[in-house]
């Protein structure tokens, strides 16, 4: 296939995607793309011949060895498209929104596992047998592409048994489950003690069961575990009914066996082989998606009503019903009724996936926690098989004592538990420090985990009064989540931060946007509601080009123009009008510090303003030159550009004030005061680029285009166009470290200096001893005319 195939399905005045041009490889790299197009499919591409070769992958790649995925040949893309993640506009093709999964870098192999060359590689490809040995985040090991006989089209993508292969069988109980490759994993919900009632919030019945995900396709189902084991075998009839439902949908619920008194009962689930004759249900409370349309960013309560509208009346796939407001009440009635308890629910939550939100929290009749068992002490008196399981918890990687329980089994489950803790006995105790424990221990490999009711927990961590209630059969100790329940205040509750006279929803507060670092969302909204006073000056008035990172750092986000259309009433929006689209589109400008958190919550590390505001934006109030680093240059020379920008400017008798990127460069600003139009800055930036470009000839350019500035330093002009906007000063960025944009003192602009030395954490220290350094940018003024009359001397 040729680019030209690519070319032509895409109108590049809508579409952010890369226009197709063949490059020279410098190593063979790949890409794995979560596409939400129509119906959700991943695209696998391999950068060969100067292009990437693509194919459409329905179900996405596995590493399991059993698993044949389908691999739709689609058009070569280019190879500027490995890096593409973004949202492509409706009425374009392939719309939808596109993540980075996977990617990395692979090697072409032959049937001995060595390496081929590239030209023995597209022979391979042309034969329709293409062997890779994949180094990816996600996928690893080898692989091979194989075409389907009298098919251009069709490939199978085969996982290789290897030592990167996954098995993947995991036992609950008396059947096996495949652990499958890609699987969503649930929102969850924090444990809190109190009920309470409240009009926002609907609450269900906590089902005593196991939690799963249905993934159906048209007959076709994925039906799995919180942790991804497969369900298909252990529970046909659920799957039967599932393989009904009509069209594309994923759906939340949790597996439910009921008793004689049509009660959920989690020991006979446990057992289900030898209870095959009380009725198994599927419990579905929450729909994420729906033909193709991914619903999580809709409040809870229209998903809900999609999701009972779509099941209808199913005495298999049952839908989970809820009241609103009466929470105590509600909590009353299922203690009486011998449920587990009740989940409370914000009625227009979000849903996070693999988050525990405090927008959901459960509150149990029987106050419990999971723990891991490590040990056991010898029976005492008349009991048998043992006396007391020995508790563990974790902290960190560490495990802490949590305490012994010996109440809450039967004969038969003594017996059950002793054989199955045989297997993993061992002579090591797993604690770094001697416990208190009653009589002699036999240790275990830390594997099995138990849920343990409790009236509290000491100040040292140990259950009083604790019970066995079951054993986790589907969890592995590598997965227990403590829950000590927690007392949340109304605020925790709601997850708001307070902003002035307004309340901000901060959604996924705990999600880690630095993994490196460890920082959170959080702490990116927290850096903004303590950075408000510095930073706001440098934003207000002028027009917000969003560049969203909701999954971090790792994510390369998307750009979000036109978010006016939904902004609180607190954030005001100026209207532009487009001249690629003729549409009208409402950026937002950050007044107030309730709209800067805003857009923190909205996943915006970095606040990117106009240089011009709303009462002039023709006419820049300041004129910057962004000193743009290529990867091989060092930041002492950078430096050096900077300086001799300073000298040019102080040879023109202008105010200079110079900042971090944030990144890798450094920006010099001069103050304007919206005296000249845009044209007439970008031109004078021009003349100040090249005297810069003229001192510094070894390692500057004024070339834009990448592959052909090199390993220079780019000093870029062309950022005094109407519409450009840079990273504000005091912005965080999405770079390791949560660096900040920092205004600098010109005699700190020297070899010593660092954009790493500036964070979210210790710019404060620094703000309050030197103040803004960048407030004269906003009141003072220069005159270009007579800048031109100083430079021509």
């Amino acid at each position: 296939m040729s680019l030209s195939v690519y070319n032509k399905k895409r109108d590049f005045r809508q579409t952010s995607e890369p226009e197709g041009r063949k490059t020279a490889r410098t190593k063979f790299r790949f890409v794995v793309q979560e596409h939400h197009a129509s119906r959700l499919h991943y695209d696998f591409r391999l950068e060969l011949d100067g292009v990437l070769k693509s194919w459409a992958v329905p179900k996405g790649p596995s590493m399991d060895p059993q698993d044949k995925r389908l691999a739709v040949m689609v058009e070569d893309h280019p190879v500027s498209y490995i890096d593409f993640a973004g949202t492509i506009p409706k009425g374009n093709y392939g719309a939808g929104k596109v993540k980075i999964w996977d990617s990395g870098t692979f090697e072409p192999v032959n049937e001995l596992h060595e390496p081929i060359t590239e030209k023995q590689a597209l022979q391979a490809l042309r034969k329709g047998d293409l062997k890779v040995l994949i180094k990816g985040k996600k996928l690893k090991g080898e692989f091979v592409l194989v075409r389907m006989k009298q098919d251009e089209k069709n490939w199978l993508l085969i996982k290789h048994k290897d030592q990167a292969a996954k098995d993947s069988i995991a036992s609950i109980r008396y059947g096996k489950g495949k652990k499958l490759g890609n699987f969503i994993k649930p929102m969850l919900a924090t444990a809190i003690k109190t009920p309470f009632d409240d009009k926002e919030w609907l609450y269900e019945i906590k089902w005593d069961g196991y939690r799963a995900i249905a993934e159906v396709d048209n007959g076709e189902v994925r039906f799995y575990s919180r942790n991804g084991l497969d369900f298909s075998q252990r529970f046909p009839s659920i799957l039967n009914e599932l393989k009904k439902l009509k069209g594309q949908a994923i759906i939340d619920g949790e597996v439910v066996l009921l008793n004689d008194k049509n009660l959920p009962d989690f020991q006979k689930l446990q057992n289900y082989e030898d209870n095959l004759n009380y009725p198994i249900v599927f419990y579905a409370f929450d729909m994420l998606e729906l033909g193709g349309k991914n619903m999580e960013d809709l409040e809870l309560i229209d998903r809900k009503a999609v999701l009972k509208k779509y099941l209808g009346k199913n005495k298999v796939i049952r839908y989970c019903d809820h009241i609103e407001e009466r929470g105590i009440e509600f909590l009353g009635l299922a203690s009486e009724q011998g449920l587990e308890g009740v989940i409370a629910k914000k009625t227009d939550s979000t849903y996070s996936r693999g988050y525990r939100s405090k927008q959901w929290l459960k509150i149990k009749n029987v106050q419990s926690s999971e723990a891991i068992i490590v040990g056991y002490t010898e029976p005492k008196g008349g009991r048998s098989h043992f006396g007391s399981l020995v508790l563990a918890g974790k902290e960190g990687r560490k495990l802490v004592y949590r305490g012994h329980v010996g109440t809450g089994f039967s004969t038969a489950l003594l017996a059950s538990m002793k054989k199955l803790m045989k297997p993993i006995e061992t002579g090591e105790s797993p604690f770094s420090t001697k416990v208190p424990v009653n009589g002699k221990v036999t240790w275990l490999k830390p594997k099995l985990v138990a849920d343990i009711a409790y009236t509290e927990v000491t100040s040292d961590g140990i259950f009083r009064h604790p019970a066995f209630l079951r054993l986790r059969e589907e969890k592995k100790a590598a997965e227990i989540n403590e829950e000590l329940v927690e007392e949340l205040t109304e605020m925790e509750k709601e997850d708001f931060i307070k902003a002035g006279k307004y309340s901000v929803k901060i959604s996924n507060p705990r999600k880690v946007y630095w993994p490196d670092d460890g920082y959170t969302k959080l702490d990116l909204v927290r850096y903004y509601e303590k950075a408000a006073d510095y930073i706001l000056p440098h934003l207000k008035d002028r027009p917000l080009s969003l560049k969203r990172n909701p999954n971090g750092i790792n994510d390369k986000g998307f750009f979000h123009k036109d978010a006016g259309e939904h902004a609180p009433e607190y954030a005001k929006v100026f209207p532009v009008e487009s001249e690629s689209s003729n549409k009208v589109i409402d950026y937002i400008v950050c007044n107030n510090s309730a709209t800067l958190l805003y857009l923190a919550n909205l996943g915006c590390i970095e606040m990117n303003p106009w240089n011009s505001t709303v009462k002039k934006p023709d006419h820049p109030t300041w004129m910057v030159i962004d000193i743009d680093p290529s990867d091989k240059n060092t930041f002492e020379q950078v430096v050096d550009t900077a300086l001799a920008t300073k000298m040019i400017f102080d040879k023109a008798g202008m105010n200079s004030f110079c900042k971090t990127s944030g990144s890798s460069g450094l920006h010099v600003y001069t103050p304007l005061k919206n005296k000249y139009d845009y044209d007439t800055v970008r031109d004078f930036a021009h003349i100040i680029a090249s005297l810069v470009q003229e001192q510094l000839p070894g390692f500057t350019t004024l070339e834009r285009s990448l592959s052909k500035r090199g390993n220079r330093i780019y000093i870029d002009f062309l950022q005094n166009r109407s519409g450009q906007t840079l990273s504000s000063v005091y912005s965080v960025r999405p770079v390791p470290g949560a660096q900040v944009s920092t205004a600098l003192e010109w005699k700190e602009v020297n070899h010593k200096l660092h954009p790493s030395q500036f964070n979210i954490t210790n710019i404060f220290a620094r703000l309050e001893k030197k103040g803004d350094l960048f407030a004269e940018v906003l009141t003072a003024s220069g005159s270009i005319e007579r800048a031109l009359r100083q430079l021509k001397h």
